[in-house]
C-alpha cells in the first residue's frame, strides 16, 4: 500500500475514535484540527509558555490571607490543581476585617499575617468588604495606624516584604456586594463606600510595585449576577468559587 494511503487511513481512523469518545473526544478532536491549522511559531510559544506557567508554581507554597470567603476555602484547591501548588494554607477568618481595633480584633487580617510564619513562595491578601461593613476608617496615605484599613494593610504589606522578599506577594480587591443593606453603592455609617477600600487597595499596590487582582472592577459580581454567583449576594457559591479561582489561576500564571 503507498505510504500516502497508509497515512491517510491511520489519520481517519484516529478521528473516528475521537467521535466516538462522546464530548470529551470531540473536543480533543477539535482541538487538535485547530493545531494543525497554527502557525509553527505559535504553537512553540503555546508550548513554551505552557510549560512556564506548570513548572512556575508547581510544588511551591501558598498562603491565603483574608476573610470568609477565603476561609470558605472554595477556590483555593482549584487554584491549586490547575497551578499544581504543593501546599496551601488557609489563613482566612471569618467576619473579621484586615484593620486591627474592632470589636474582632482576634482576627484582624493584620495580626494574622503578622503572625505567619515568612517561608510561602506566594501570598495572597483578600480582604476588605468587613472592613467596609464594620465601618473601618480607610486612613489617608502614608497612614502606619494599623487602626485604619491603609496603616494596616501597610504594616501588612511591608511585614510579609521585609521578612521574605523573595515571595510573590499579590493584593485582590473585594467583590461587589449587597448584603444587610450594605451594597457597594452606599456609604457606610462613617461615609465610605466599598469602592474606597478597593481603591486603596489598587494605590497601595502601586506604591509597592505588586500585582493587584481586581476583582472589583473585573470579576462580574455585579448586582445582576449576585444571586447566580453567591448564596446570600455576599458569600460565592460554588460557581462564585469557580469565578474566582479562573481569574485568580489567570492572574498567578503570569507572575
Amino acid at each position: 500500500m503507498p505510504v500516502h494511503d497508509r497515512r491517510h487511513r491511520r489519520r481517519r481512523g484516529a478521528d473516528h475514535v475521537l467521535r466516538g469518545g462522546g464530548p470529551e473526544g470531540r473536543h480533543l478532536l477539535g482541538e487538535l484540527r485547530g493545531a494543525r491549522s497554527v502557525r509553527p511559531d505559535v504553537r512553540r510559544l503555546r508550548k513554551s509558555e505552557g510549560s512556564r506557567v506548570t513548572e512556575r508554581w508547581a510544588g511551591k507554597s501558598w498562603a491565603t490571607l483574608g476573610d470568609s470567603i477565603t476561609a470558605a476555602n472554595g477556590y483555593q484547591p482549584l487554584v491549586a490543581a490547575a497551578l499544581g501548588f504543593g501546599k496551601v494554607d488557609n489563613y482566612g477568618k471569618s467576619g473579621c476585617p484586615l484593620t486591627a481595633g474592632s470589636d474582632r480584633d482576634h482576627g484582624a487580617t493584620v495580626h494574622v499575617g503578622l503572625g505567619m510564619e515568612p517561608a510561602y513562595d506566594c501570598v495572597t491578601i483578600f480582604a476588605g468588604t468587613n472592613d467596609y461593613r464594620l465601618n473601618m476608617p480607610p486612613g489617608a496615605d502614608g497612614e502606619r495606624d494599623i487602626r485604619t484599613f491603609r496603616g494596616a494593610y501597610v504594616t501588612l504589606v511591608e511585614s510579609i516584604l521585609s521578612r521574605n522578599p523573595a515571595c510573590r506577594l499579590s493584593l485582590w480587591t473585594p467583590l461587589q456586594r449587597d448584603k444587610d443593606g450594605y451594597d457597594h453603592e452606599r456609604a457606610n455609617e462613617i461615609g465610605h463606600r466599598l469602592l474606597d477600600y478597593a481603591d486603596a487597595i489598587r494605590e497601595i499596590g502601586a506604591a509597592y510595585a505588586l500585582p493587584v487582582l481586581d476583582l472589583y472592577t473585573e470579576s462580574g459580581f455585579n448586582k445582576l449576577t449576585l444571586d447566580a454567583l453567591t448564596s446570600d449576594r455576599l458569600h460565592p457559591n460554588e460557581a462564585g468559587h469557580r469565578r474566582i479561582a479562573q481569574m485568580a489561576s489567570a492572574f498567578l500564571s503570569r507572575l
